[in-house]
């Protein structure tokens, strides 16, 4: 899987493999040597666990992401991955061609989450990342906001929110206070309309 990973990517235009490592304790050590834009991490590594060596890139190379690929879809092991760091958790049952282009949202800060459902959904996925790059000059929202405000104009509560995007409900409002402020309103509602003016959503119907 290594050998057909690398030559995925070998493959696709921008990027560029600078190393690759079988054990987690090699990991690190490379990253120093390679300094690389984007780590693809394992969570199953011999000698060092995936989460480890994903909490040691966090705290020594900050600049660098780090997308974790795993073959697990468990909930508590993505949000888990989520809160240490990573920039995206991606299962290994996604179709090799999809991969640069998750991986080129994640660079973006787009990407957060893709779990065995991948493949064409994937692509929707980015290609809906990709309308968000006008709104995003447009309102200076971030990609994250965009992903918020779009869930809560789609009726979802804020707990709601944080279990789809696998968040804490004050996490949710701490975004939403941001988006309110970035948009001039003062209301979901307000929000939604917005949202809706954006091209976000199709329709309020299922607006708060």
């Amino acid at each position: 899987m290594l050998s057909a990973i690398s030559q995925v990517l070998e493959d696709a235009k921008g990027f560029e493999v600078v190393g690759t490592a079988t054990s987690g304790l090699q990991v690190e050590p490379l990253v120093s040597r390679t300094r690389p834009d984007l780590v693809l991490l394992d969570l199953q590594l011999p000698g060092l666990d995936g989460f480890s060596a994903l909490a040691i890139l966090r705290e020594r190379h900050p600049r660098c992401r780090v997308v974790v690929l795993s073959g697990g879809d468990e909930q508590a092991t993505i949000e888990e991955t989520l809160r240490q760091g990573a920039a995206a958790y991606i299962s290994k049952s996604i179709d090799p061609p999809d991969l640069p282009a998750v991986l080129r949202q994640a660079l973006e800060g787009n990407v957060y989450y893709t779990t065995t459902r991948v493949g064409r959904e994937t692509v929707a996925r980015v290609v809906r990342e990709s309308e968000y790059t006008e709104v995003r000059r447009e309102t200076g929202l971030t990609g994250r906001e965009l992903e918020i405000l779009t869930a809560v104009s789609r009726g979802l509560s804020n707990r709601a929110v944080g279990k789809e995007l696998f968040l804490s409900d004050q996490t949710v409002k701490f975004h939403l206070n941001k988006i309110y402020r970035k948009l001039g309103v003062s209301n979901r509602t307000e929000a939604a309309k917005a949202a809706h003016k954006l091209g976000l959503v199709s329709d309020l119907s299922h607006a708060p």
